[in-house]
């Protein structure tokens, strides 16, 4: 999908810098059905990495919680967020009317049979459902996808498909990572959804990307 932010600015600046993984990456033409992700994190990680929004550089944000690691790739898809429309989506959903968005792009892990050794990669991937989580009371969805074209995943079509215990052990990660010792954090998922609506999140976080960021190309373009 093309990115007027981005482009033309973004385009002459990439041949000499790397391109901010949220603003400057595109999500491609197969949206929603496939789209590119920025992976921070590997199942071998034992910190949590994430991208420092103002520089676009990863950051070391936290020590996971005693061997608690990620079990599939972990990032975002660039030119998301989760605002107005997709916390619409959530009370929806939820019945619960105190839902905001996170303003975060949107979350997504994706499974593959590879072995993958670091973060800071784009990886195209096939979303098939996700996890409604709330972090105090703001809509933090994690999508799950699998990479396109994967050797053992690519028959998964949603995420009743895959085996009960993948997705247990992703729920049980989600629902902890957040934890320090001593201290848990005011996590909740509330259900798991289908294909469907990790397609209409999708949508609804790149209308609110759109709509919280349309006035970025002008203030490039008189930089």
């Amino acid at each position: 999908m093309p990115n007027k932010i981005m482009d033309p600015i973004g385009r002459l600046m990439g041949l000499r810098y790397k391109s901010h993984p949220w603003h400057g990456v595109e999500i491609g033409d197969g949206l929603p059905d496939v789209v590119t992700c920025f992976i921070e994190m590997v199942p071998r990680d034992t910190v949590k990495y994430e991208v420092d929004k103002v520089s676009g550089y990863l950051k070391l944000d936290r020590p996971q919680k005693y061997s608690n690691t990620v079990p599939a790739l972990y990032g975002f898809i660039p030119q998301t967020f989760s605002g107005d429309m997709v916390a619409a989506f959530c009370r929806e959903k939820t019945g619960n009317k105190d839902i905001v968005g996170d303003s975060d792009p949107i979350d997504i892990c994706v499974l593959t049979e590879k072995e993958i050794t670091h973060g800071d990669i784009l990886v195209r991937a096939r979303p098939i459902g996700g996890f409604r989580m709330i972090d105090n009371n703001q809509a933090d969805d994690k999508l799950i996808a699998v990479m396109n074209n994967d050797a053992l995943y690519e028959d998964y079509q949603d995420v009743s498909d895959l085996p009960e215990k993948v997705v247990e052990r992703l729920r049980h990660y989600f629902l902890t990572y957040k934890d320090l010792p001593g201290k848990s954090a005011d996590v909740d998922i509330t259900d798991v959804f289908g294909r469907e609506e990790a397609y209409e999140i999708i949508r609804r976080s790149v209308e609110d990307y759109r709509r919280k960021f349309e006035n970025l190309d002008t203030i490039l373009s008189s930089v």
